[in-house]
């Protein structure tokens, strides 16, 4: 099996890891507190109420009659504090996040991000029984130290992958979504049959399990890999061409923050972090209140989407790579493609959500398909950051990062301010709305503006074997120097007098 075969599959599970142990909370907190805010349904809207207690937390309302024990009487708002407290500084390394990955490597940067949060998640169980501030502190700081991962893994994409193989690598990073579509149902079963500080053990197991075989088995470029075949590095080597220098460059600051195709892949993300976040964390809610279904099915129906969008991922990243080996379409052509799908496509089947009433058939076909086209992000923007400059591509994640993780809290903020004590069709169409109109402008500046190509200041134009022979002439060049000056010694005539003549 490639050494980049092996680095796609554990690079998928860590990205799945990755959101399992942010999210796993979001499940478990139904066993843990039952909520304060009581809202009863309107009986005009898509089922009957049943004297149902919701809770009111963005992106978790479930129906919590069928748990009896709570070991916490938390109210609404520390619940929503211990919630939300994951993204509050999420945002704060995601740029410095590449620059240490420059420094010391993907292998490092995101392999210690996701262990250290594995390692807060085994004590949740004992913050929550000390204080509930004191799970607001970790709930902070592992969403801080996770901020690293996505930008991190960015360098080793450009390190490793060759330009036409990026669409269906980078889907590993959607290994997220698996993570997502896993960790809602597993979770459920947990809490079933085992008490809810399971729930936190199992996850931080499997992360454990997951960061050893990442120790042993990943390399930060081809030359470190012990094993890796001469054919495969070569052929690796060769592809990456000119793109990548040997010397660590000077971060260009001003050519990242007024080139036109940063700007694109920033705006491109901002609207489908805005739409992501909107499905990810309203869609429960939704299926909740709106349509009247119970904990098991909204869980189950909330990872499907997320699962589609991971398997539409992959698929859509091995047609792009056939794109552009064939040659069919530059590779501008091919990474707006895959927006027209991600921002265009989907701000329709939103736009069709937005009206789909009391259909729960129709609301579900829709919202899988939405959330699942979002997958052609992995050959759209994301390729992209790699395209545009393999030299600093954790750097660039890293300002997308930062700007795509803003609509998590923005956008939870606005749907609360438009459903909060009024769920109702006609308020979350307008959440609808709103999420379709972003997409929509976002997608048409990308398809207008954006670009592929290496940018100028990406730097670095030199191959490890240019770089060897031009040492080698320079080599060569100062002995020729050396020789030149000796055979031109001067002669000098003397006189009789022994004075020079």
């Amino acid at each position: 099996m490639e050494a980049r075969t092996i680095l796609w599959f554990i690079v998928f599970c860590g990205f799945a890891v990755n959101y399992m142990v942010r999210i796993n909370i979001n499940i478990a907190m139904v066993a843990m507190a039952k909520s304060g805010q009581k809202n009863q349904v309107n009986s005009t809207e898509c089922y009957s109420t049943q004297n149902t207690n919701f809770s009111l937390e963005s992106g978790n309302l479930t129906n919590i009659n069928n748990v009896k024990k709570y070991d916490f009487d938390w109210d609404e708002k520390k619940q929503n504090l211990i919630l939300g407290a994951f993204f509050w500084f999420h945002w704060v390394l995601q740029i410095p996040g590449g620059v240490l990955a420059r420094k010391f490597g993907t292998k490092a940067v995101f392999g210690l991000s996701n262990f250290a949060t594995v390692l807060l998640t085994f004590v949740v169980p004992w913050c929550a029984y000390t204080d509930y501030r004191l799970l607001v502190a970790n709930r902070v700081i592992q969403g801080i130290i996770v901020g690293m991962a996505w930008p991190s893994m960015q360098h080793l994409t450009a390190h490793w992958i060759p330009p036409d193989e990026r669409s269906k690598f980078v889907s590993a990073y959607l290994g997220s979504s698996v993570g997502v579509a896993v960790t809602y149902p597993l979770c459920g079963v947990i809490l079933d049959f085992l008490p809810w500080e399971a729930v936190f053990y199992v996850t931080g197991t499997i992360g454990t399990v997951w960061f050893i075989l990442w120790w042993y088995l990943v390399y930060d470029t081809p030359a470190e890999h012990p094993t890796i075949t001469a054919v495969e590095r070569k052929y690796i080597e060769d592809s990456l061409g000119n793109s990548l220098s040997r010397k660590k460059l000077p971060i260009p600051w001003k050519d990242i923050f007024t080139s036109v195709p940063v700007w694109m892949v920033l705006i491109s993300q901002w609207g489908g972090g805005w739409a992501l976040f909107t499905l990810m964390t309203q869609a429960p809610t939704y299926f909740s209140v709106i349509l009247g279904w119970d904990i098991k099915m909204t869980g189950i129906w909330s990872g499907l989407p997320h699962l589609c969008r991971w398997i539409f991922s992959l698929s859509y990243g091995i047609f792009s790579d056939y794109l552009l080996k064939t040659k069919t379409l530059s590779r501008t052509n091919v990474r707006k493609l895959a927006v027209g799908f991600c921002n265009v496509l989907q701000a329709v089947l939103v736009l069709g959500l937005a009206f789909t009433n009391c259909n729960s058939t129709a609301a579900i076909l829709l919202l899988v398909s939405a959330t699942a086209v979002h997958g052609g992000v992995s050959a759209g923007p994301l390729a992209n950051v790699v395209d545009i400059s393999p030299n600093f591509a954790s750097i660039l994640q890293g300002v997308a990062g930062l700007v795509a993780n803003t609509p998590g809290f923005v956008s939870s903020y606005i749907v609360g301010l438009l459903t909060y004590q009024n769920q109702t069709i006609e308020q979350w169409r307008i959440v609808f709305l709103i999420t379709s109109g972003m997409l929509v402008s976002t997608g048409s500046l990308y398809l207008i503006f954006a670009k592929s190509e290496i940018q100028s200041w990406n730097g670095g134009y030199e191959t490890r074997e240019q770089t060897e022979e031009q040492e080698a002439l320079r080599t060569d060049k100062e002995l020729h120097e050396v020789q030149i000056v000796k055979t031109r010694t001067p002669i000098v005539k003397m006189n009789n007098n022994g004075n020079k003549a």
